[in-house]
């Protein structure tokens, strides 16, 4: 059977694809009110021991960043006027 998300829940994963320090350690994703959201953690060490940084950036405003970089990045070619 199929996991199915339900209504303010998610999962976090562990980030595969990090290559630097910046990216987050984990990826997931949420669901709160229905409105779907992508979450990312980094696993940090504080005075208390470990814990997780989190930041929550809803799914829309990914996909509106990626066609503003594709659309920056096709003006980037080595054309000489």
């Amino acid at each position: 059977m199929a996991y199915e998300k339900k209504n303010m829940s998610g999962s976090l994963f562990k980030n595969s694809r990090k290559e630097k320090d910046s990216h987050p350690d984990y990826q997931g994703d949420l669901i709160i009110d229905g409105t779907h959201y992508w979450l990312s953690g980094w696993l940090k060490e504080g005075s208390q021991g470990k814990f997780f940084s989190l930041a929550v950036k809803p799914k829309e405003q990914r996909r509106e960043e990626i066609k503003k970089n594709v659309a920056r990045e096709s003006f980037d070619d080595d054309i000489v006027f």
